[in-house]
């Protein structure tokens, strides 16, 4: 259950603060009113501007003046909200793994740990995603979604086999990057068969 503040907000101005909770999760800093028009095809910063300005009246959160990324996300108050969320198997982070989906668990989160709520929960194995936090034995909540945008890191099922890496999408094709030195891109030919399960919307360390 959303708070009212919530509830009352367009479906643009949630889509809006989801992705405001998803670049501080991701990238430790919140987007600017430039990049938030980019990514919701304004025409200019002032339309974005509008939009933050309203969901700064609704409580949500809060912008510091004469910064270029002044936003930032107010606690909603009240008692931890907390959701039943299926624990499903593992995801590589690292070379692609066969899939382990199943059953394993149910744990009861606090929503507010996450940018969006979760779906599922899939157990990372490997290091491949290390620069983003997101380490080995990890549990990744995912919102099922069949689409991506550019820079969006994603659960993706390439070739049959599951994997967490950092999408994008250029002239030249899709490529699932990671986020560690160690491991190469992986180029996403025609000839391969390329599912997006969904995108990541933060973690639980145990």
């Amino acid at each position: 259950m959303y708070s009212m503040t919530t509830d009352i907000l367009t479906p643009r101005r949630r889509a809006i603060l989801a992705f405001i909770r998803e670049r501080i999760a991701l990238h430790g800093q919140p987007p600017s009113l430039a990049e938030i028009s980019q990514a919701f095809g304004f025409a200019s910063r002032s339309v974005a501007r509008k939009h933050i300005l309203a969901l700064t009246e609704a409580g949500h959160i809060e912008v510091q003046a004469h910064q270029a990324r002044g936003i930032r996300l107010v606690a909603q108050a009240g008692r931890a909200e907390l959701v039943q969320v299926p624990l499903l198997g593992r995801v590589a982070a690292g070379v692609p793994i066969d899939p382990d989906v199943g059953l394993h668990d149910h744990l009861a989160l606090d929503v507010r740990l996450f940018s969006r709520v979760p779906d599922y929960l899939l157990e990372v194995q490997g290091d491949s995603m290390l620069e983003e936090g997101i380490l080995d034995g990890d549990l990744v909540g995912v919102q099922r979604l069949p689409d991506a945008r550019n820079g969006q890191i994603v659960v993706a099922r390439l070739d049959g086999e599951v994997t967490i890496k950092r999408f994008e999408q250029g002239r030249e094709g899709i490529r699932l990057l990671p986020r560690n030195p160690a491991y190469q891109p992986i180029e996403v030919g025609p000839d391969r068969d390329l599912v997006i399960e969904g995108v990541f919307c933060g973690l639980v360390r145990r």
